[in-house]
């Protein structure tokens, strides 16, 4: 025999809990005692006991024993039920309410006889509650050993809490049958997964402006979703727009990026748009993400332009169907970062400079102040030191990035092999490059898309 709990426990409400189920919640009063005639251990639910004590809150004496064999039963106890049970999983505990602590078990995958002995219930329930320097009004003993399947049985009745447990189980209609179960876990899973499918779907096209995307836009990958968020009907037109048009699309849209972050007069750029309008694979630098920021890094003749921060317009909130009423929302705010304070000497050029800009002397805090930096590692020798702050909400209205590293993207984005992403990529890489003037592009693109032109 071994004692896997000895000691106290803390009830609440008048019960604790066996369970086995890693994935369940335990179940309600009515199923846990469904069809039984005893009140004070339910067992009706698979891999799960409920059990009564007479002390509303506080601690009571309880211990569980595991036994080869039925033990002897002791004259001290006043109220005593036996129960059936089978574990669900290896992993079975005794659970306080609403699973504030727990006691492993150790119980196998195996039926079990359950033998639950109260003494001091009439006593622990008029007392309601027990305070710590008070005497423990009633304890508990809870035993499992190896036994077939058999209904529930009172050995022992004693007080009139135990007594009215007991009618109340007997008033509990008889517990579904195991295909009855099947069948009723079936329909909740049919209309849970039904709700979660019409939710998708209403947020897809909450998403897509009303529209349901083709497969070839749900499967396109790269930027579908951040150009989306700007204009969903251009997205749309561009998949309809078959691949010359789609092409058409991704070099103007790589032109307009470069010629706004004044990169056109760079020659090994302009190679790169060349070979783009000719059709032919991309040259050196643009082969390789590695050498081509290298490149842009180490021409003098990159201008220093700076963008403000591309924002989408604002839509009216998401609105989940009604056959799903108590899903969590699906559309979370972004967490968007937002910077330090920068030191005027500083410069940061390329797309870090959205996130990574250099801490100014801490300013002084309050509810109208920019918030404090975060505490980060010591930087590396020669290194300079960066701070990076989180918070919800929109983006930072006067966040300036570097133009020319947010526009060069675009080049290798046209040249992708499918056609439809090539487009996608270059727009969104435009837009970002366009920042505050993303209008203008998109305007551009939409009659330029509308009018046909290959």
């Amino acid at each position: 025999m071994r004692r896997p709990v000895e000691g106290e426990v803390f009830v609440h409400y008048g019960q604790i809990h066996v369970e086995s189920d890693p994935d369940g919640f335990g179940p309600g009063l009515g199923e846990a005692f469904a069809g039984q005639s005893t009140g004070l251990c339910g067992a009706a639910v698979p891999g799960a006991l409920w059990l009564h004590t007479g002390l509303h809150t506080g601690d009571v004496g309880f211990t569980v024993e595991v036994h080869d064999q039925a033990p002897p039963l002791d004259a001290a106890w006043e109220d005593v039920v036996e129960v059936s049970f089978r574990p669900v999983s290896p992993d079975s505990s005794l659970v306080e309410w609403a699973g504030e602590a727990t006691w492993p078990l150790d119980l196998a995958e195996t039926d079990y006889r359950v033998r639950y002995c109260a003494q001091g219930m009439d006593r622990a329930h008029r007392q309601d509650t027990r305070l710590e320097e008070e005497p423990q009004p009633d304890r508990y003993l809870l035993q499992f050993w190896p036994a077939p399947p058999e209904p529930d049985r009172l050995l022992r009745q004693t007080s009139d809490l135990a007594a009215y447990w007991h009618s109340v189980a007997r008033r509990q209609p008889p517990p579904p049958t195991p295909a009855e179960r099947a069948e009723a876990e079936r329909r909740a899973r049919h209309a849970r997964e039904t709700a979660e499918r019409e939710r998708r779907l209403a947020l897809e096209r909450w998403q897509w402006g009303g529209h349901t995307p083709s497969p070839a836009l749900r499967e396109v990958g790269g930027n579908v979703g951040g150009l989306r968020d700007f204009d969903p009907a251009l997205v749309l037109a561009l998949d309809t727009a078959g691949p010359a048009a789609q092409r058409a699309v991704a070099l103007l849209a790589a032109r307009r990026a470069c010629e706004a972050a004044g990169l056109t007069g760079l020659d090994w750029v302009a190679d790169g748009l060349t070979a783009l309008a000719e059709g032919r694979p991309l040259p050196p630098p643009f082969d390789d993400d590695a050498r081509m920021w290298e490149a842009l890094a180490r021409d003098p003749r990159v201008p220093d332009r700076t963008v403000g921060r591309a924002v989408p317009p604002r839509r009216p909130p998401f609105e989940r169907p009604s056959a799903c009423p108590d899903d969590p929302a699906p559309c979370p705010q972004r967490a968007e970062a937002v910077p330090c304070p920068q030191r005027a000497e500083a410069v940061v050029v390329g797309p870090a400079r959205a996130f990574a800009l250099p801490p100014a002397d801490p300013p002084a805090h309050g509810p109208d102040r920019e918030p404090a930096p975060l505490p980060s590692r010591p930087p590396a020798p020669g290194a300079a030191p960066y701070a990076l702050t989180v918070a919800l909400g929109p983006p930072d209205p006067s966040l300036r990035m570097s133009q020319p590293h947010l526009a060069l993207p675009a080049v290798p984005a046209a040249g992708e092999p499918d056609p439809l992403r090539a487009a996608v990529d270059a727009v969104y890489a435009a837009v970002s490059a366009y920042g505050e003037r993303h209008r203008v592009l998109l305007d551009e693109i939409r009659s330029f898309v509308e009018e046909g032109r290959p």
